[in-house]
């Protein structure tokens, strides 16, 4: 019988020191208490407590925490908005001092995460209460940076750090919405139509200065066409009266009538007028006084060719 009590006696402390054994998993520390004042904590791996006297208060988790929020904020000019946040946070660090500080300042994690939502609420309800509707979708990252230092300094007194705040929905009630996306839609007509002006101008512009291009370059062709046409002319008459003043000199000198000259020019230019006319109508004084009237004009011309020869 003794030796089956004492085997009983081995068991019983081979229970309790067992019992005292402690395994950590990896992200989290323990909290030891004795006769319910810390004690000390326990990092992740195998641990040991005294059996029956040492108690793990709270397993501290490490690793991020998310938590999303849905809300309602006010602007000063009266708009309802309607926010949805992702809050990323995590205990600071592994420090005794802040693990103490996670682990005792709250009841439990539904108290920390309650005031931890108040507390993102209202640094946001305070920031839109001072600005206009028309600006908060513009401010987004203002309100983040806004919120972020005003809890960090809370969450920093609770053992906790704000690792990111994002801001993924801005909502106004429906007929602001309603109203912006009109007012949107006619600024992009506005803009589409100054376009469009703007287009039309530069290319009545451009149309313009073409027009005005092509009509100086076929007014300098044409002056220089012109130009060429005059020597043509010029060369054609003095070619011309050298001709007959030759053949008048040789007529003279055979004592010929240099008349014939003009005669053979004047049936020339009628026959010319004939073949080449293309069924224009041309009127010739044909008579003997008519005749005679131009061959005294031609007479004059050759005279005077012959003079400035």
């Amino acid at each position: 019988m003794e030796t089956l009590f004492s085997y009983w006696w081995l068991i019983i402390i081979l229970i309790i020191i067992f019992s005292g054994l402690v395994t950590v998993t990896q992200g989290t520390v323990a909290v030891i208490i004795m006769f319910g004042k810390y004690r000390r904590i326990l990092r992740p791996g195998l641990g040991f407590k005294i059996p029956l006297l040492e108690q793990i208060y709270k397993r501290v988790s490490i690793q991020n925490r998310s938590v999303e929020l849905e809300f309602q904020a006010v602007t000063v000019d009266q708009a309802n908005v309607y926010f949805k946040c992702m809050l990323l946070y995590s205990v600071q660090n592994e420090n005794e001092e802040t693990i103490k500080r996670v682990a005792f300042k709250f009841i439990s994690e539904k108290d920390l995460m309650q005031a931890l939502i108040r507390t993102v609420e209202g640094s946001i309800r305070a920031f839109v209460a001072t600005k206009r509707q028309a600006e908060i979708l513009l401010l987004r990252r203002e309100i983040i940076e806004f919120v972020k230092e005003q809890i960090d300094r809370s969450l920093e007194d609770w053992g906790y750090h704000l690792q990111d705040l994002q801001v993924n929905d801005i909502r106004f009630d429906q007929q602001i919405m309603d109203s912006m996306s009109r007012v949107v839609a006619s600024n992009n007509l506005k803009a589409a139509a100054e376009n469009e002006g703007q287009a039309l101008l530069i290319t009545k512009t451009k149309g313009a200065e073409a027009e005005g291009n092509a009509i100086k370059i076929a007014a300098e062709a044409e002056r220089e066409a012109a130009r060429l046409r005059g020597q043509g002319v010029a060369l054609f008459r003095e070619e011309v009266a050298k001709g007959m003043s030759q053949a008048a000199e040789q007529m003279k000198q055979a004592n010929l009538d240099t008349n014939v000259i003009l005669f053979s020019m004047w049936t020339e230019a009628v026959k010319n007028f004939a073949e080449y006319g293309k069924g224009n109508m041309l009127f010739l004084d044909g008579s003997p006084s008519g005749m005679e009237n131009t061959m005294k004009q031609i007479m004059g011309m050759v005279k005077q060719s012959s003079d400035k020869n």
